[in-house]
C-alpha cells in the first residue's frame, strides 16, 4: 500500500506533539485521527496543507495544524506541505499569485521592486495587496482541491493495481 511509503518518512507523533509552536493546541493533539495515514486523512492533509501554503503569513504551520485538527487530516503531512512556499519558492509563487489576482480583478499590473524589509511590506504592499491576496486565495484553493483529488485517485489506482497483480499471481 502507499501507506507504507509515507510512513517511512513520518516523524514520531510524540515529537510533533512536543513542538513548542503546537503547544497552543494542548490535548487536541491527542486525537488519534491526526496521526493515522489512510487515503482520506492524506487527501485532507493535502487539501489543508496546500491551501495554507499560499497564505502569506509567517505562521503557516500553525494554521495548517489548526486546519488538520478541524477536519481530522493527517497533521504531519498538512504541516509539512506548507513548506511548498519556502524562502526559495516564495518569490516566484507569490509573484504568480499577484499576476493572477491582477488579471482576475482586471487591474493593470503595478510596477514594484521587492525588498525584504519591514518598510517595503508596510509601504510597497499597500499598492498591490488586493490582487496579491486574491491570487494567493485562488492558487491555494485550486492547489488544495487538486492535491485532494490527486491523492484520492492515485491511492485508489495503486490499491487496484496491487489487487489485480495479487489476483493474477493466484489464478
Amino acid at each position: 500500500m502507499p501507506k507504507k511509503k509515507f510512513q517511512r518518512y513520518m516523524p514520531d507523533h510524540r515529537k510533533i506533539r512536543d513542538q513548542k509552536c503546537l503547544q497552543c493546541f494542548g490535548t487536541l493533539l491527542n486525537n488519534q485521527a491526526l496521526w493515522h495515514l489512510n487515503r482520506h486523512s492524506l487527501a485532507r492533509a493535502f487539501f489543508i496543507g496546500l491551501i495554507c501554503a499560499f497564505i502569506p503569513v509567517p505562521f503557516q504551520m500553525v494554521l495548517a495544524a489548526a486546519g488538520a485538527i478541524l477536519i481530522h487530516a493527517n497533521l504531519p503531512i498538512a504541516v509539512a506541505l506548507v513548506w511548498l512556499t519556502n524562502p526559495v519558492t516564495m518569490p516566484p509563487l507569490f509573484y504568480i499569485a499577484y499576476k493572477l489576482g491582477a488579471w482576475v480583478m482586471q487591474m493593470p499590473e503595478q510596477a514594484f521592486h521587492f525588498e525584504a524589509s519591514l518598510e517595503w511590506v508596510l509601504n510597497g504592499m499597500a499598492t498591490i495587496w488586493q490582487p496579491f491576496l486574491l491570487g494567493c486565495a485562488i492558487l491555494g484553493v485550486i492547489s488544495g482541491i487538486m492535491g485532494y483529488i490527486t491523492i484520492k485517485i492515485a491511492w485508489r489506482w495503486i490499491v487496484v493495481r496491487r489487487w489485480r497483480r495479487r489476483h493474477q499471481h493466484i489464478g
